[in-house]
Parts: C-alpha cells; sequence; structure tokens
C-alpha cells in the first residue's frame, strides 16, 4: 500500500498533471495544434524537460493519429510531404541526448523556442511559397524544414518550429492543411518517443504515466471543439500566445539561475 506521506508528496505532481493534459488538449481542440507545446511548457516548470517530453509521448500520439485519420487526403499528403517527414526523422536522430543531458540547457532552448512561436504567432506571419518554385525545390526545402524541425524536437521536445509555418506556406486547403499538421506531428511524435527510449528516458514508468495522460488530454480536446464553435477562435490564438509567451519567458528565467 502507498505510504501516505508519499501519495501527499506525489499529489502536487499529479494535480499539474492532470490540469497540464487538460488545457493542452484544449488548447489542441481550439485551435488544432498545441498540445506538446503546452504540455511540455508547463510540465517542464517543474521537471526536467526531458521527462516532460516522455510524458507527453502517448496523448500526443492518440491525438495527432485521430486529427490525421480524419482528414481525407493521407496518401497524396503522404507524397508531397515525405522529403520533410524523413528530414524530421534524420533531424531528431541525429540530436538525440540533447534533451537527456542538456539540463539547464535544455530548458532554455524550450523557453526560446516559446518565445519564438508565440511571436510568429502574435505577429500573425505567414509565409506563401513563391509560384515561380519547382515541386522538386519545395521538396528539397522541405527535406531542410523537417531536419531542422528535428534538431529543434531534439533538443526541446517541441515540433512546431520551423514545420508548421512551413506547412502553411504551402497554401493548402483547410481540411489538408490540419491533416498535413496531424501527419507532421505524428512522425515528429514517433521520432521523439525513439530518441527518449534510446537514451532511457521513455521506459515502463513514464509509458504507464503518459498513458494515464490520454484521458484528460482527450477531454480538453473534446471540450475545446465544443468551444471552437461557439468563440472567435482569433481572439482565443492572440490570448494563448500571449500566454505562451508568458511561459517562455519564466522558463528561460528559470533556467538561467
Amino acid at each position: 500500500m502507498m505510504n501516505t506521506q508519499h501519495f501527499a508528496d506525489l499529489l502536487p505532481l499529479l494535480s499539474l498533471g492532470l490540469v497540464t493534459f487538460l488545457l493542452a488538449g484544449f488548447v489542441k481542440g481550439v485551435i488544432g495544434l498545441g498540445l506538446p507545446t503546452v504540455a511540455v511548457g508547463l510540465l517542464g516548470l517543474a521537471m526536467p524537460t526531458a521527462e516532460a517530453a516522455a510524458l507527453l509521448i502517448v496523448p500526443s500520439l492518440v491525438t495527432n493519429v485521430w486529427q490525421l485519420l480524419a482528414g481525407p487526403r493521407f496518401a497524396a499528403l503522404a507524397r508531397r510531404l515525405w522529403p520533410m517527414l524523413l528530414g524530421i526523422c534524420i533531424g531528431t536522430w541525429a540530436g538525440g541526448g540533447w534533451l537527456a543531458n542538456g539540463g539547464n540547457l535544455a530548458g532554455m532552448a524550450l523557453g526560446g523556442a516559446l518565445l519564438v512561436y508565440a511571436a510568429l504567432g502574435l505577429a500573425a506571419v505567414r509565409l506563401h511559397m513563391p509560384k515561380t518554385w519547382t515541386s522538386s525545390r519545395v521538396s528539397a526545402l522541405g527535406g531542410g524544414i523537417g531536419v531542422v524541425t528535428g534538431l529543434v524536437t531534439a533538443a526541446t521536445g517541441v515540433f512546431v518550429i520551423p514545420a508548421v509555418p512551413f506547412l502553411q506556406a504551402l497554401d493548402l486547403e483547410k481540411d489538408d492543411l490540419v491533416q498535413a499538421l496531424g501527419l507532421s506531428f505524428t512522425v515528429s511524435t514517433i521520432a521523439l518517443a525513439a530518441g527518449l527510449a534510446r537514451d532511457g528516458i521513455f521506459h515502463g514508468h513514464a509509458i504507464g504515466v503518459s498513458l494515464l495522460a490520454v484521458a484528460p488530454a482527450l477531454g480538453g480536446m473534446f471540450f475545446g471543439q465544443w468551444v471552437r464553435a461557439r468563440v472567435s477562435a482569433p481572439v482565443f490564438r492572440r490570448c494563448f500566445f500571449v500566454g505562451l509567451a508568458m511561459l517562455g519567458a519564466e522558463l528561460v528565467i528559470q533556467h538561467m539561475r
């Protein structure tokens, strides 16, 4: 039987995990992304970034596979985006060990990534691929974008930069963009899980806790989808990015001490 004092010591961490994945799922439900960003950012305030990244693996995989399979053009998108997806795997594995051994640097890198992501979101930066570019040139750029995204993932546990701006620049239809994001995030999650498992971080205990996080993440996601139909998405996005910037700044300051 669990010692009462031990349970009391674990209670704040369990509460943080519950609230974090409810909030992260809610954000994803409203705007279609943000679960790993919110989850790793908040958990990173209370534990090493690598451990926080390990806990998000299962809920991130479940929600992103769901998002991926809900779209109509999986095969076509996979053929178009495979250079980026391959690059993500290469970059993530090449950066193996960064999260596990980064210490304060990993926390600062995560904070910096959140600040950059928030700044791009608040500035409403939307890139567009030049119409004169050939498909082979776009594919080559996608491969490079994938490698950089993988390296950022390996250092921070967050896989939105620069993959998301690149996918937005392709001017995909709304449903195709949502499915492409799900595809990119699914591959990133699997690559990150493989790297963390290799480093001995994503193991039996972490897998068990990550499984428990699926229920609050899905609950938050369902509620977020309900809210999305009833509130202004642009207003929510602005509030989200402001909060993300504050979280990123706190992480940078905390790990500079």
